[in-house]
């Protein structure tokens, strides 16, 4: 009786691990590569902006061109930082991706330097003589630890993920400089969401009376272009930023939603 079972339970301790072996060997399996989609992400319709080794779909704002001062590096669109500030290189510039969209769902990895600061704007428009931040909402991207903007604002609305000096990012998630973020931004008739590393971290809503209060409480006071985001057809362009620091992102894909 007693080697019977013993019997049993070696058989059922290798049916445990062949179920377990299954598991691991289909999760290998749904693995998917850097700036890549999967079957999945394909059939629910998802596109990649990047492709991890072209700029193709990419301009400098306000030319045809892709500005000197961005380069892809290991599979990533890194922005090489001239240490003088804003687009403070001599070829330097924000850059966008060359289709607007209008209600999306989009999703990116991000790393910066140490003292790194960038960000991804949305429903941006291309005004001339006029920077692509008079018209668009900013997700921020920052080393909250070393740089200085982390300690200014209000509340901490200059931190990765705010919508920049007006809403903080809570809770704020962000991985140290040199690590990889992954980050999304939801459009979808006026409801926007930041997410970071998972979590849900500022929603707000365009176009309300709630929104024009915002910007009056900022240092967007006053800008129609930003007060009426997205134009007349409430859409518009991705773009990243070019802040004078060296920053990285990949895998930079989006959804439109109906």
């Amino acid at each position: 009786m007693k080697n019977k079972y013993l019997l049993f339970v070696a058989l059922l301790g290798g049916l445990v691990l062949v179920s377990c072996g299954s598991g691991a060997s289909k999760q290998a399996k749904e693995e998917v590569a850097v700036n890549s989609l999967s079957e999945k992400e394909k059939a629910e319709g998802w596109i990649l902006l990047f492709d991890g080794e072209t700029f193709n779909g990419w301009r400098g704002y306000g030319r045809t061109d892709i500005p000197g001062a961005w380069s892809i590096e290991d599979g990533a669109i890194k922005i090489n930082g001239s240490g003088h500030g804003e687009a403070g290189a001599s070829d330097g510039g924000d850059i966008i991706y060359n289709q607007e969209f209008k209600n999306f769902e989009l999703q990116f990895e991000w790393k910066v330097s140490e003292g790194g600061n960038s960000g991804i704007f949305y429903l941006a428009q291309e005004i001339e003589d006029l920077p692509i931040w008079r018209s668009s909402p900013e997700y921020q991207i920052l080393d909250n630890v070393n740089h200085l903007d982390a300690r200014l604002g209000v509340d901490g609305n200059r931190q990765s993920a705010s919508l920049y000096d007006m809403i903080p990012a809570k809770p704020q998630n962000s991985n140290p400089a040199g690590e990889w973020n992954k980050g999304s931004i939801i459009v979808y008739k006026g409801t926007v969401i930041h997410g970071q590393n998972g979590a849900n971290v500022v929603e707000y809503h365009l176009w309300t009376p709630e929104w024009a209060q915002m910007l009056e409480n900022s240092k967007f006071a006053g800008w129609e272009e930003m007060l009426n985001a997205g134009g007349e057809n409430r859409q518009g362009y991705i773009g990243l930023q070019d802040h004078g620091d060296d920053v990285w992102f990949r895998n930079i894909k989006l959804k439109e939603l109906k």
